[in-house]
């Protein structure tokens, strides 16, 4: 049997223990609701990282849009300059033919023993 004391003793220490954890849990739990702003938070790790992959589709985006803006002005520099670029779209996409040229076509044969022009 135990004497009063060591039931006593035995008590306290079990007091004390629950005491000493629940310092822990708490401090534990505070450790957590602080962390929790800086990862899922508005400002936090996962939003700033969504953010940095939206900036470099972005950054793609722009310089393909860029590269294309550099020859559309090239393009337009050639056209303001001369004559030649003005005729050069003209004969490939309006089909130009000039006063002094002949416009010939050429078909080749299988098509024409087939009574069928692929064009």
């Amino acid at each position: 049997m135990r004497s009063a004391s060591a039931a006593n003793f035995s008590a306290s220490g079990f007091a004390a223990r629950v005491r000493s954890q629940g310092l822990t849990w708490a401090l534990a739990a505070a450790i957590v609701l602080l962390q929790y702003p800086l990862w899922l938070g508005a400002g936090g790790w996962l939003s700033v990282r969504e953010r940095a992959r939206e900036i470099d589709i972005q950054q793609a985006l722009n310089q393909r849009l860029q590269a294309r803006n550099a020859g559309l002005l090239a393009e337009l520099g050639d056209l303001k300059q001369g004559r030649d670029a003005i005729e050069e779209r003209a004969r490939n996409e309006l089909g130009m033919i000039a006063a002094d040229e002949w416009f010939i076509r050429v078909v080749p044969a299988h098509s024409v023993q087939s009574g069928k022009t692929h064009e």
